[in-house]
């Protein structure tokens, strides 16, 4: 993926973020994730049934990184089963530190395979997906 495709990918998804939006409704687990260094703090709604992602909603404030990370996220986790869930973002989490992962599965999430070099922005990168995984272990003790 060249930069100017990932520059737009992240500029789109950053201005026009998918599914924000506040949730209240019970059968979504929430979570708040935040980076303690700068602004960045989003609260993640996560609705799980029979073990698969039906939904993925946020709301809060973050830098450009974030944003576009979360609603990427999103566009690619709603509808995976949780095993699906786990592997996708271990494959995130190697590209983000600069680890050998499996392209084929992150598709649009890519646009950060270069992020590794840039210590300071793998934390926004990261954000959204320490919030499932969050939600995940919560979704894991209720069952």
């Amino acid at each position: 993926m060249d930069s100017e495709l990932k520059r737009e990918i992240i500029m789109e998804n950053y201005l026009h973020p998918y599914n924000k939006e506040v949730v209240d409704n019970k059968k979504y687990i929430k979570v708040n994730t935040n980076n303690e260094s700068c602004i960045d703090n989003i609260d993640l709604y996560i609705l799980i049934e029979n073990n698969v992602i039906k939904d993925i909603k946020f709301d809060g404030e973050a830098c450009a990184i974030s944003t576009s990370a979360t609603s990427i996220m999103i566009k690619k986790l709603i509808g995976k089963t949780v095993l699906e869930v786990e592997e996708f973002i271990a494959n995130y989490e190697k590209m983000i530190n600069g680890e050998e992962y499996l392209k084929d599965i992150l598709e649009e999430a890519l646009c950060y395979d270069d992020i590794h070099r840039q210590q300071n922005r793998k934390g926004c990168a990261l954000l959204p997906y320490k919030g499932i995984l969050k939600a995940l272990e919560q979704y894991k003790t209720q069952e």
